[in-house]
C-alpha cells in the first residue's frame, strides 16, 4: 500500500478513496501522535476544523470531528473558509491543531485532509508518517486508549472566524483600494464569501463570479484553472484587474484590464519589488521553484533581487523561506506566501497585496507586470518510462548537455521524474518557441530511448 500523505495532505476520491472510516482514524491517530509528542502537555487540547463547500466535506468534517473530539480534543468549527483561515486561525487563537477538508483545484468528487501544526504550519513530514503507522497499526485490530467522562472533547461552532481572518487581510495592507474596480471568481469554493468581502472592506468596487457554491460546482468551468469567464468579465465590466481563486484559495491568478492573465511568476515579480521599495523584502530574495520561468529569474536579476529555488510545491518553498529568514516565495500556479503574514499560501491575501500595488503606483497592471516577459515554455509528459533513472542515464546526460548547448544563456531544460506517476516531464524554455518545440521535442524522443 502506498503512502498515505502526498505533498499537500491526504487527496483521493471521496467515499471511495477517501472514508469517513479514513479521516475518522486519520484523525484520532493526530490527535494520539501529538499527544505522544508533547504538544497536548499542560493542557486540555484545542484542535481548528475547517472545510471548502464540497458535499462530501459535510460528512468528513462530522467524522474528523468525532475522532479528535472521541481523543479528547476540544474542536472548534469554523464552517467554510479557505486553508489559510484556518492556518491563520490555528495560530491566532492558540490551537494546537488545525484540520482542513479540501482538494484544492480538483475536481468535485474528490477530497482531501490537510493538518497544520500549532503556530498554523504545516505538519512536519516525520510527523505524518507516524499518524500514517499509528493509523495502520490501529486499523489493523489494536485498541485505542480512549477519554471517558469528562476527558472527551468539546464541540463548538466558532462563527467568529469569518470576521477575524478578514480583519486580518485587511489590517495587514499597506494601502486601500479606493478607486479599484475589480472581478474576483471565487470558484465556487472556500473564498466565495471571504474574498468579496475582503476587497470591499479594503475599498474596492467588486464584481463577482463563482461566488455561489452548492457543494457540486466548485472549480466548475471557473476559478483559477478556467480563467475564461474571468477575462470576459473584466473587460466587459471596464475593471483595473480580476483575480481567480482555486477551491481552498491559497493560490490567486490574475487578469489584467485586457484580460490577459497575470501567472504566479509575474505576481511574484510585481510583490517582489513593492516589497524592496517597502524595505520589507527580507534579505534582498525571493524563492521560487525550478519551474519558474526563466524571463522572471531574468528579472529579478536586472532588478538586483536574489533568487533562491526549490523543488516543485508550495511546502519547499516555506521550508525554504522559513530556514534562511526570506519574507516572499511562490509557484508560477499563484501560491505566493507572504510568511510576514500568513503561514501557507494565501489567493486571497495575494490578490489584495497585488491591487493594493496597482492602487499605491497608479500603474495599470499589465504596466506592473511588464517588469518580466515570460519566455516560452514547452511541456511534454513522457509517460511508461524509468523515471527513476532520470539523472544517471549517460545517453539522457549527452542530450541535456546539446540541449543546453543549442539554447544557451536564453533558454533553459528541466527534466523532472513525477512523483505520482510512471512518467518524466521535460520541460524547455527559450525566446523562440519553435525553437522551445523543437529541443522539447528531441528531449522527449530521448527519454523514450533512453529509460522505455
Amino acid at each position: 500500500m502506498g503512502r498515505l500523505f502526498g505533498t499537500d495532505g491526504v487527496r483521493g476520491v471521496a467515499n471511495a478513496d477517501l472514508t469517513a472510516e479514513l479521516a475518522l482514524g486519520l484523525s484520532v491517530a493526530a490527535a494520539h501522535v501529538l499527544a505522544e509528542a508533547g504538544t497536548f502537555e499542560g493542557h486540555r487540547p484545542v484542535a481548528v476544523v475547517g472545510r471548502d463547500p464540497r458535499a462530501s466535506g459535510e460528512f468528513l468534517e462530522a467524522a474528523v470531528v468525532a475522532g479528535l473530539a472521541s481523543a479528547g480534543v476540544d474542536v472548534l468549527r469554523v464552517g467554510v473558509l479557505p486553508t489559510p483561515a484556518v492556518a491563520y486561525l490555528t495560530g491566532s487563537l492558540g490551537a494546537d491543531l488545525g484540520v482542513m477538508l479540501s482538494a484544492s483545484h480538483n475536481p468535485m468528487p474528490d477530497n482531501g485532509i490537510k493538518f497544520f501544526a500549532r503556530g498554523g504550519h504545516k505538519l512536519a513530514d516525520e510527523l505524518e508518517d507516524r499518524i500514517e503507522r499509528t493509523y495502520r497499526a490501529h486499523s489493523s485490530g489494536e485498541p485505542w486508549e480512549r477519554p471517558t467522562g469528562a476527558g472527551v472533547g468539546r464541540v463548538t461552532v466558532y462563527d467568529e472566524g469569518f470576521d477575524n481572518y478578514v480583519a486580518h487581510l485587511v489590517g495587514v495592507l499597506p494601502n486601500r483600494l479606493d478607486g479599484l474596480k475589480i472581478v474576483i471568481d471565487g470558484a465556487h469554493g472556500a473564498a466565495a464569501r471571504v474574498s468579496p468581502e475582503a476587497f470591499a472592506r479594503a475599498g474596492a468596487d467588486v464584481v463577482t463570479l463563482g461566488t455561489d457554491p452548492d457543494g457540486l460546482n466548485i472549480n466548475d468551468g471557473c476559478g483559477s484553472t478556467h480563467l475564461g469567464l474571468l477575462r470576459a468579465a473584466v473587460v466587459e465590466h471596464g475593471a483595473d484587474l480580476g483575480v481567480a481563486h482555486d477551491g481552498d484559495a491559497d493560490r490567486c491568478l490574475a487578469v489584467d484590464r485586457e484580460g490577459n492573465e497575470i501567472d504566479g511568476d509575474q505576481i511574484l515579480a510585481v510583490l517582489a519589488l513593492g516589497m524592496r521599495e517597502a524595505a520589507t523584502l527580507r534579505k534582498n530574495t525571493v524563492v521560487a521553484t525550478v519551474m519558474s520561468n526563466l524571463g522572471f529569474k531574468l528579472a529579478m536579476e536586472r532588478a538586483g533581487i536574489e533568487l533562491v529555488r526549490t523543488a516543485v510545491g508550495d511546502r519547499y518553498v516555506l521550508e525554504e523561506m522559513k530556514a534562511h529568514g526570506f519574507a516572499l516565495g511562490g509557484e508560477q500556479s499563484g501560491h505566493v506566501i507572504v510568511l510576514d503574514h500568513a503561514t501557507t499560501g494565501d489567493g486571497t491575501l495575494t490578490g489584495l497585496m497585488l491591487a493594493a500595488r496597482v492602487a499605491a503606483t497608479g500603474r495599470p497592471l499589465a504596466e506592473l507586470a511588464g517588469v518580466m516577459e515570460r519566455l516560452p515554455q514547452i511541456l511534454i509528459n513522457v509517460p511508461d518510462v524509468d523515471r527513476s533513472r532520470v539523472a544517471t542515464s549517460p545517453e539522457l546526460t549527452a542530450a541535456v548537455t546539446e540541449a543546453e548547448r543549442e539554447l544557451g544563456a536564453s533558454g533553459r531544460v528541466l527534466l523532472r521524474p513525477s512523483g505520482t506517476e510512471p512518467l518524466v516531464r521535460v520541460m524547455v524554455e527559450a525566446a523562440d518557441i519553435e525553437q522551445a518545440r523543437a529541443v522539447a521535442g528531441r528531449l522527449a524522443d530521448a527519454v523514450k530511448s533512453a529509460l522505455g
